[in-house]
């Protein structure tokens, strides 16, 4: 919304330049994000709250000025003539909920025209367009002092009565834009004593709207509902100025001043002549209990930095009467103005005196401590996983907590955790798995054109155990699309299993452990020939793989999806590795090569694990290098060539030696059901 500093000086006498007094609003939480033109016509773009409906105007903006800067504020004042007669006309509260106080003024005799070219330049200024004088007297007494007001062409009222009541089902009413409205029981409207003439609270009628010919007129000012004001409008697709404010609460005390406002406005540019006095109709009182403020509550939570004379005067300054608590020192009972409605505990008004005296100046301190300064080893891990999968180019997802029975049973064999009222089948357990929320998360991306997703989400699942509920630690990854992009400088290249496995490696060797070793018995929903699992010292702490191809058909899933999980409750149960520096050998490092032919039962993991258990001590690295199966290979075999790095830290490595431990290995491998090929 926008508020101008020019309109402000009308009530307070700003010494300020206008970056100055928005510097100031915005450090006391009144938010002045940008300002448009320049000179007079200059305005600030605010943020207001939803809570502050009393700073939604320029007289609550000014209120906050004046406390600012501890200068007195011109009080809202109304100079009508004495009223002629006796208004013939009454008010009927019919719905004392909805309804709270109605005010009503007549005026008879006007001339309706364009409002003064002063009063068009003030509502230009907030973006509001000239319309007649007697709208733009509500138009300008709302952005002026905040309460929604509306003007009724009192010769089209019927029955000598205003009505606020529940809308008749059936009813219809044609609102100022033009549009039919088919009503119901939930709406209040004001009526006349045949028709309804206005959605209280949101927008006036087409049938009773001021015109060129209207003479005689109804201003009132009411006090509608908050709830049932939304709800109207949002039934009715419907959104205005008066709406937006209603619906936030709006100032029960501040009807007979808005209402007499418009009619000084509207005699000044309209000329007429007042019939009767104010018809003020009150259903209920909207008094705001009392808070007991104790000032030493106030100087414990604000560390002593402010003065009871100045608590006393920033209160006061926004409206709050101060009495002193009977037999009490520094304790006041604080009764709250009828335009704040946040403030409801103590500690809403120690809230206003620190933003009025300025946070900037509390001392920054921090709270006593004695001990040591300690990080749980968990969050350490949590830590140096979450950097990991970034650098290896992750992005960290969240998905819901909950998953239907159908993904349940397919991605876990546990009990499930039934939820009470579900927001859907879709969404009715605990999720058991963080697979099903990752599969819904790569098709979302997918499904809007995305091919390259890699992603990882951190998260507990959830499983029945006997009275009560176990929350497990679970880690999954997924990935899809393209390892390397095409480009003229190389051949593209699709994800794969051994990219996704390659991940997992670099992961778990974060972690201190004895023994890691990979099979392939992965669970029943991975591609039975792209998967494996991870056991680190004898618990399985990962699995792994392509997502298997049925599943992905009937996910619609169009490109090979690669998930990993890893059980973090099992894993974090190691330490993290401790990296240290082993300055590279400066003697030479000797190469031999083995050419095998060995049984296809026989993976590389168990010839590697074989070969370290010959306790090699300048065995360095044992990799393949090239794999060959069929052709003219005999069935359930395959050729493999391994290539052994010796080399010692200490010297160079005699010729002899080195065969030695070649020949060992020979023997290894032929132990294994291996072939030499020569």
């Amino acid at each position: 919304m926008k508020i101008s500093p020019q309109w402000l000086r009308d009530f307070v006498d700003l010494k300020v330049d206008v970056p100055q007094l928005a510097r100031d609003l915005t450090a006391a939480g009144i938010t002045v994000e940008g300002t448009t033109g320049s000179g007079d016509s200059v305005a600030f773009e605010m943020e207001i709250t939803t809570n502050r409906p009393d700073a939604m105007n320029h007289y609550g903006v000014a209120r906050e000025a004046s406390a600012i800067y501890n200068l007195p504020l011109r009080p809202l004042e109304s100079k009508l003539p004495a009223a002629k007669g006796t208004a013939d006309f009454s008010i009927e509260i019919g719905d004392r909920i909805g309804c709270a106080r109605y005010t009503a003024h007549i005026i008879r005799g006007v001339t309706i025209k364009q409002s003064s070219e002063a009063v068009a330049k003030r509502l230009a200024l907030v973006d509001q367009r000239s319309i007649n004088n007697a709208a733009d007297a509500t138009n300008y007494t709302l952005w002026e002092m905040g309460h929604p007001t509306h003007v009724f062409d009192l010769d089209l009222l019927e029955g000598g009565k205003i009505l606020v009541r529940r809308a008749f089902s059936g009813e219809k009413l044609k609102t100022l834009d033009g549009v039919d409205r088919m009503l119901s029981p939930e709406d209040l409207v004001i009526a006349d004593a045949v028709k309804p003439l206005a959605l209280a609270g949101v927008m006036g009628g087409f049938d009773s709207m001021i015109t060129e010919k209207t003479r005689n007129i109804l201003i009132e000012a009411a006090w509608f509902d908050p709830v049932i004001v939304r709800r109207t409008a949002r039934r009715h697709g419907l959104h205005t100025d008066a709406s937006h404010r209603f619906e936030r609460g709006a100032d029960y005390g501040a009807t007979t001043i808005a209402c007499a406002r418009v009619a000084q406005r509207i005699l000044e540019s309209a000329g007429g002549k007042p019939h009767g006095d104010a018809i003020d109709a009150v259903a209920r009182d909207l008094d705001l209990a009392p808070i007991v403020l104790h000032v030493k509550e106030v100087k414990r939570i604000l560390g002593g930095a402010v003065e009871t004379s100045e608590i006393i005067r920033l209160l006061r300054a926004l409206g709050f009467e101060l009495l002193p608590e009977p037999g009490a020192e520094a304790e006041f009972t604080v009764r709250i103005p009828s335009w704040r409605l946040d403030v409801e505990r103590e500690i809403d008004l120690v809230e206003e005196i620190a933003r009025l005296h300025g946070y900037d100046k509390f001392a920054n301190t921090l709270p006593s401590f004695s001990g040591a300064v300690t990080e749980k080893p968990e969050a350490l891990k949590d830590q140096r996983v979450r950097s990991l999968l970034l650098a290896l180019g992750y992005t960290e997802a969240v998905s819901l907590s909950f998953i239907s029975h159908e993904d349940a049973e397919q991605f876990s064999a546990v009990p499930v955790i039934e939820i009470a009222n579900p927001l859907s089948e879709e969404a009715s357990v605990m999720r058991t798995s963080l697979v099903p929320g990752m599969l819904n998360m790569v098709a979302y991306n997918l499904n809007r054109g995305t091919e390259n997703v890699q992603l990882f989400e951190t998260a507990s699942t959830f499983e029945a155990a006997a009275s009560t509920v176990s929350e497990l630690k679970r880690l999954s990854l997924t990935a899809t699309g393209s390892a390397l992009s095409a480009s003229v400088h190389q051949s593209g290249r699709p994800i794969s299993f051994f990219d996704v496995k390659g991940d997992v490696e670099t992961l778990l060797r974060e972690f201190q452990y004895d023994s890691l070793y990979y099979d392939a018995r992965p669970a029943e929903y991975y591609h039975p020939g792209r998967s494996a699992r991870a056991v680190m010292d004898g618990a399985t702490v990962a699995q792994f793989g392509q997502l298997h191809p049925d599943i992905a058909e009937k996910r619609k899933l169009r490109q090979d999806i690669y998930i990993a999980e890893i059980y973090l409750d099992r894993l974090y149960q190691h330490s993290l590795r401790q990296v240290r520096y082993e300055a590279p050998s400066k003697y030479p490092a000797v190469e031999r090569d083995f050419s095998f032919l060995m049984p296809s039962e026989i993976v590389f993991d168990k010839i590697n694990q074989t070969v370290a258990s010959l306790g090699l001590q300048h065995l360095r690295s044992l990799v393949p290098v090239e794999i060959f199966r069929g052709g003219k290979m005999a069935s359930g075999q395959y050729s493999v060539l391994l290539r052994a790095i010796f080399q010692s830290v200490e010297r160079t490595l005699r010729e002899d030696e080195v065969a030695q431990w070649s020949a060992r290995i020979v023997e290894t491998l032929k132990a294994l059901g291996g072939s030499q090929r020569v």
